[in-house]
């Protein structure tokens, strides 16, 4: 049993992008198809596919980015972790590089970028940070 799928799927992008591969394959969920819908939305993927096989199993196929032989994602970083959760408010929620980068968050009204959490006045759980 994996305690942290989150992290999980963020090493697995980092360990693909500094070897240079065009997709990355992970167990599928919900949550982190979820997540890769915000890293789509923002651009820092170019999109990802769902596989369903027998016995119940499913894997999600992710398309890397790059550009110019560079991978877009410079930095991926989870931040709330199974020990120690990190929570915070829509007024409290810091742009990542100015701008630059964003942060994923949990809401209650599901996964989005800090802009959108912002915009939307809600918090909730940081999960993770991406430049």
């Amino acid at each position: 049993m994996m305690t942290d799928p989150i992290a999980d799927l963020i090493t697995r992008i980092r360990n693909a992008q500094m070897v240079g591969k065009a997709t990355v394959s992970t167990p599928a969920s919900r949550l982190r198809a979820r997540l890769l819908d915000v890293l789509e939305g923002e651009g820092f993927i170019r999109g990802y596919t769902r596989t369903d096989y027998d016995g119940g199993k499913a894997e999600i196929e992710v398309e890397l980015k790059y550009h110019e032989g560079r991978p877009v994602i410079t930095s991926i970083d989870r931040v709330s972790k199974p020990g120690r959760r990190v929570y915070s408010a829509a007024r409290d929620l810091d742009p990542i590089c100015n701008g630059l980068g964003i942060s994923i968050i949990s809401t209650s009204r599901g996964l989005m970028s800090d802009t959108d959490a912002r915009q939307a006045n809600v918090g909730g759980e940081i999960l993770c940070t991406v430049i």
